[in-house]
Parts: structure tokens; sequence; C-alpha cells
């Protein structure tokens, strides 16, 4: 038995499925299937019931389940204790981030703490919103990057970055000749949205509050697929400033200001307010807000 086994039982456990576990674990479903195997075979006893189509746990499962947790959480904190004494920050933080966060706002601050703090594991969880913050309640994450507001009174919420929406459009679109452009203009136009999320939301009010109805040609749970989508001349749409800075920079999107609203999308780094950081946590967190609280500035139209 092994900490690796404990992770994919718990993994299993948690979504009730074996493929999604393996997507999750970066492994084959054999991979998986073979693990579980190998830990009923030393315990003895059935932990996970496959029958009927559906994974469900068994009544020795759920024993089992305790005390994996408990020996998983007892392994992190013996790292970080050990850690804490050679006064060098060592073992592992594991962040929660969304696609857009992961790919356009956190590599530096990664690369930043890895070149300090090469002795430190990091893992990211790439996720949603509400996964996030579910993760940092649960403890399966120590730190969650998200969008603000962030009403969890549980949590201590530290912002990180700043940011707003922006409209972006192809080079050749009648939007990108604008300096900027009012929320009217631009619901004339077919839409690229996401399909949910903080974004959505403050969307849809600004249209409701200005009693518009847009056209939506696309909705996309990737603000890197809207992006293509866009640029590919299939609508118009809303984005983070900062998560289009590359591509206006090559000429492939133009971000144009919206002149009759403003709408945040600042990032703040979350955390439960009873947890106890450890060297490698307060060190990413001083990392991290020392990179991260200057503006993005979008280059000027020319």
């Amino acid at each position: 038995m092994d900490f690796d086994q404990l992770e994919t039982f718990l993994e299993v456990a948690r979504l009730s499925s074996f493929s999604r576990a393996a997507e999750k674990r970066f492994r084959t479903q054999p991979a998986i299937s073979s693990q579980i195997r190998a830990l009923e075979e030393e315990v003895g006893a059935k932990l996970l019931d496959r029958s009927g189509g559906k994974v469900s746990i068994t009544a020795s499962g759920k024993l089992f389940q305790k005390y994996a947790e408990e020996t998983l959480e007892a392994r992190k904190a013996v790292l970080t204790a050990i850690a804490e004494t050679e006064r060098v920050p060592r073992g592992e933080i594991i962040v929660g981030a969304n696609e857009g966060t992961c790919l356009h706002i956190l590599p530096e601050v990664f690369a930043e703490f890895k070149k300090q703090y090469p002795d430190v594991a990091v893992n990211i969880k790439r996720s949603d919103y509400g996964k996030i913050l579910e993760s940092v309640i649960d403890n399966s994450v120590d730190f969650g990057v998200v969008s603000t507001p962030v009403t969890d009174t549980r949590l201590t919420v530290m912002l990180l970055h700043r940011d707003e929406l922006v409209i972006i459009a192809p080079p050749h679109h009648p939007l990108a000749k604008m300096k900027s452009a009012a929320v009217a203009d631009v619901a004339k136009f077919p839409l690229v949205l996401p399909k949910a999320g903080h974004t959505r939301d403050a969307l849809e009010n600004l249209f409701h509050e200005r009693r518009l109805k847009p056209r939506y040609a696309m909705e996309l749970d990737s603000s890197e697929l809207l992006k293509r989508f866009v640029a590919a001349d299939v609508g118009v749409g809303f984005i983070a400033r900062f998560n289009v800075l590359e591509d206006v920079r090559a000429n492939a999107l133009v971000a144009i200001p919206m002149s009759d609203a403003q709408v945040r999308r600042d990032l703040a780094l979350v955390f439960r307010k009873d947890k106890a950081l450890s060297r490698a946590a307060l060190a990413f967190i001083d990392i991290a807000a020392r990179l991260k609280t200057a503006e993005a500035v979008i280059p000027a139209k020319k």
C-alpha cells in the first residue's frame, strides 16, 4: 500500500467513477482499476461496488476512506513540520485556478517561486469558480485564485490582480476601428460568451439594465476557445484584458474598452481563515503579492 494508491482510491470515491478519476490522475482506466484491486487484495475487503454500472463506496470502503484521508493529511503535516524545523520551505503546495488564470496570471509566479524554492513541489488543480472554493474549504488545495467578490466568511481574501473586461473583435471588424464602444454598440453583433460564471452573470446584468436583447452566436466553457472563435469572426466577445495581451500584440485580436460601463475582473488569492500556513505557503503568498499587484495595460491601438 502506498500514498499514490490512497490518492487514487479517494479520487474514485469522490467522483464515483473510474474513468473520471483516470482523467484527474492522468492515468489510464485499467491502471486505476489495477490500483484499486491491489488495495482491496491487501486489506482483504471490497472497497468499491462496481455493480449495476455505477461505482459506489462500500461500508468497508467508508471506513478505509477515513483512514486514507487521515494518512495523507498526516504525511503532509510531517513533511511540513520537518521543513519548519529546518526553516527552509519544503513539502508541497496545491493551488486551484481556472484556465485563464493558469495560462495568463500564474506562470510567472510559479516560475519565480520554483526559482527561489526548488525543493517545494507545486501542483495546480484546474477548475471553475465554484469547485475551486469547494476545494479550498475541504482542504484539498492550499489556495484558490478566483475572481472577486468572494463572500464566504470562512475564507481570507487577498487581492492579487486588478483587471477588467474589455470587448474583443478581429482586427478587420467594424468595432476594431473604435477607441471605445458602448455596450449597445456591441449588442448589435453576434456574441461569443462564456457559458456560465461571474463574467456571464455580469454581462447578463449589463444587458438587462440596458434592455438589450443580444444574439448569442456561441456559448463556451473555455476562455481560450472563446478567443479563437472571436478571431475566426464567429462573433465579438468580452474577456479580462490581461487574458488577451498576447493576442493583441500578435494582431490576432483587438481589445476595445467599454465607454459606458466598467466590469471589474479582479482576482484574489483565497484560503481558509483557520488554516495554519506553512513557510512554503507564506513564501508563495509573498511572491504572488509582489509580482501580481500592478495593473496590466493593453497596448494602445495604432
